[in-house]
Order: C-alpha cells, then structure tokens, then sequence
C-alpha cells in the first residue's frame, strides 16, 4: 500500500523536488512550472518546497544548478540607479565567471547552444528575472529592447572570453575588459540607439 501524507523532511525529499522541478522545467518551461505540480511529483507538500528553495526562481537555480540567483545579486547592482549601471554589471558579470569554477556557467551556456529546449528554459528564466528587472530600471525609451541589448553584450562576452577563448581578449585584465565594454553597455541603459 502507498503511503500518503507528507514524506519527512530531509536529503531525499529536498532530491526528490529537484528530480521533479527538473522534469517539470524540461517538460513545460519556466514560466509553465509550478511549485504545486512540482510538489505533488516530488511527493511532498509545497510548503516543503518552499522550505528547501523558497521561492520557484530558487528552485530554478538549484534544479538547473545556475550558479547565480538574480534574485540576491540584481537588488544591490540596480538599487544606486541606472548611472553607472552598465559598469556594475560588467564587473559583477566578469567577478563570477573569474571567481573559480565555471563549469555551470559553461554547461548553461553549452546546453542553450546545442539544445532548443534547454535555450527556451534558459530564455524564459533570464527574460523574466535578469533581463526583466533590468528593464524595469531603465528610465529611457524601449526599456526591454535595452536590457536585451545588455543580455547580447554580456553573453556574447561570456562566448568570446570563456567559451571560444578569442585572443586576446581570454586572456586580458578584467579591468581592461570592464573599461572597453561598460560604456556600451552603458548606452544600451541610457544613451541613444540611433
């Protein structure tokens, strides 16, 4: 006989609602999960999963083992306003790819390129908590078209130092890449796109 109820609390279960939300992510998307349908997979209650990852964007980080959540990092980057934006998102951008292992990184970006699933998943996560906040930021017109533009600059950045390793820009001063690239992204926040 199955048992019902609540499953106790623990390594298993906390196992259990990421083999779920992994499922569930794969197989509606992002914006299609909830934390209820992953939950009666997982064979637990939602506020289980609540307790674990607190919210579905923190479930999301650790299922898919993203190894930043937007949701502790845009806050401070975004709260002095947009002047010197482009140059805080820069520097954050490069200090984590810089700060040891970037295997996650590589793997998401990997995955996206290879695999449409796994680049609509990652799209609609990082629409709606990066690029979503971002634009909600910007005071300028066609808010979303700049953050996206923010996105293309930072990700081609990724693929051009980290994944293709293109010289010498693999192998330049952090600082160096931070003065050459934050004033476009800069203008993409606040200047003209004409």
């Amino acid at each position: 006989m199955a048992r019902t109820g609540r499953r106790p609390a623990g390594s298993s279960s906390r196992e259990a609602i990421l083999s779920a939300a992994r499922q569930a992510l794969g197989r509606y998307g992002y914006d299609g999960t909830t934390v209820r349908g992953i939950a009666a997979d997982a064979g637990v209650d939602p506020a289980l999963v609540h307790h674990f990852f607190g919210t579905k964007q923190g479930l999301f980080v650790a299922a898919m083992d993203f190894p930043v959540d937007p949701s502790t990092v845009l806050p401070a980057l975004l709260a002095p306003g947009v002047e010197g934006l482009g140059e805080r998102l820069v520097r954050f951008f490069l200090s984590v790819w810089e700060a040891g292992d970037r295997s996650p990184f590589l793997a998401l970006i990997r995955g996206a390129v290879s695999h449409e699933e796994s680049a609509a998943l990652l799209r609609e996560f990082v629409t709606r908590e990066v690029l979503g906040r971002v634009a909600a930021a910007v005071n300028e017109s066609q808010p979303q078209l700049r953050a996206t533009l923010v996105g293309s600059q930072l990700v081609g950045l990724a693929m051009a130092r980290y994944v293709i390793k293109l010289e010498p820009l693999a192998s330049a001063d952090p600082e160096t890449v931070v003065a050459a690239v934050a004033p476009t992204v800069q203008r993409y926040l606040a200047g003209s796109l004409a």
